[in-house]
C-alpha cells in the first residue's frame, strides 16, 4: 500500500557537540565528535515519514543565505522531496550538546521560519495526500494542509494552531516539556497526544474517551535523545494515515522513537519497515 505523506514546517542547521557531560561555568571541555545537519521537527520528522512511506514532501522556508542553501542541499541529499521559498533572513540555527547519558541540551538561534498560504508552493497536491504533519508556518499555509485526509500537528505551534481555526485530526506534545502544555483549541483537535520520553504517554480524544500506551525498549544501546520525540511524530502520522487503528500508530511511533535513541544525531537508526 502507498501511503502520500508530507511535512510543512521549519528545519533549523544544528551543529552537535557528543560531551562526557554538560560543562559548568568556567569550564572547558572537549568534544569526542563535531557534526553538522539539517535538524528540527520538520525534517526529522519527514525523514522518519520518508524511512516508512518510502517518500515525503518536505514543504519549508529557509533562509537566503548560505547556510539556507547549504541545508536545501543536505535535506535533498537525505532523499527528501523539499518544496521550499527563500527568506532574507537568515538561516535559523542550533546548537546541541550530547552527553555521555544520551540526553541532548538544545540552543536555537534565529527566528523559526515557515512556509506561508501565498507562497509559491504547490499547495494544492495536499489534498491528495494521506496524512500531513505541521510543526511551522502561517495560518493560511495550516488551512491548506487541511485538505490532506489525516492532519497532525505539533503543539510547540499552538498560536498558529489556535488562530488557523481549523479541525486538526492529531496535536502532539511532551508531558514534561512547559512549552508544549496542551490548552483547549477551537475547534476541539479530535486527539490530543502527550509523550513521557521512556515513560509512554497518555491520549484524550474529544469524545472523552482517553487512554495510555507503553514505552518501548531500544533496540539497542542508547546512544543520543535528539529526534526520538520527532520520529515518535513520524511513526503516528504514518500509521494514522496508513488507517491503522490508534493503538497500533502508537506503538508504531513508540518503535520509531526507541529506535532512533539508539543513532548518532537524528538519522542513523530511524526505523523503517520491511
Amino acid at each position: 500500500m502507498t501511503v502520500r505523506v508530507a511535512v510543512v514546517g521549519h528545519v533549523e542547521w544544528v551543529e552537535f557537540a557528543r560531551v562526557p557531560h554538560l560543562p559548568v561555568a568556567g569550564e572547558i571541555l572537549h568534544a569526542s565528535s563535531f557534526f553538522g545537519v539539517p535538524g528540527g521537527g520538520g525534517p526529522v520528522t519527514a525523514v522518519q515519514l520518508l524511512k516508512l512511506a518510502g517518500a515525503c514532501t518536505f514543504f519549508t522556508a529557509l533562509g537566503d543565505d548560505e547556510l539556507g542553501h547549504k541545508t536545501l542541499e543536505e535535506l535533498r541529499r537525505l532523499g527528501l522531496r523539499v518544496e521550499a521559498t527563500f527568506r532574507p533572513e537568515a538561516q535559523r540555527r542550533a546548537f546541541t550538546y550530547l552527553d555521555d547519558r544520551g540526553e541532548r541540551t538544545i540552543t536555537v538561534i534565529g527566528e523559526r521560519l515557515g512556509p506561508n498560504g501565498d507562497d509559491d508552493l504547490p499547495w494544492d497536491e495536499l489534498a491528495d495526500f494521506d496524512a500531513v504533519y505541521f510543526t511551522a508556518g502561517d495560518p493560511m499555509a495550516l488551512r491548506k494542509a487541511r485538505a490532506a485526509r489525516v492532519l497532525v500537528a505539533a503543539l510547540r505551534a499552538k498560536s498558529i494552531l489556535a488562530e488557523a481555526g481549523v479541525r486538526l485530526d492529531v496535536v502532539i506534545g511532551s508531558a514534561r516539556d512547559g512549552g508544549e502544555v496542551y490548552e483547549p483549541i477551537e475547534p476541539t483537535p479530535g486527539l490530543v497526544v502527550l509523550t513521557r520520553s521512556s515513560e509512554g504517554g497518555e491520549w484524550t480524544a474529544d469524545d472523552g474517551r482517553s487512554g495510555s500506551w507503553d514505552p518501548v525498549p531500544p533496540p539497542g544501546p542508547p546512544a543520543d535523545a535528539y529526534g526520538c520525540g520527532d520520529s515518535f511524530a513520524g511513526g503516528l502520522t504514518y500509521g494514522l494515515g496508513a488507517g491503522f487503528d490508534l493503538a497500533d500508530a502508537l506503538h508504531l511511533g513508540a518503535v520509531c522513537g526507541a529506535t532512533c535513541f539508539t543513532g548518532h544525531g537524528p538519522y542513523e537508526r530511524q526505523y523503517a519497515l520491511g
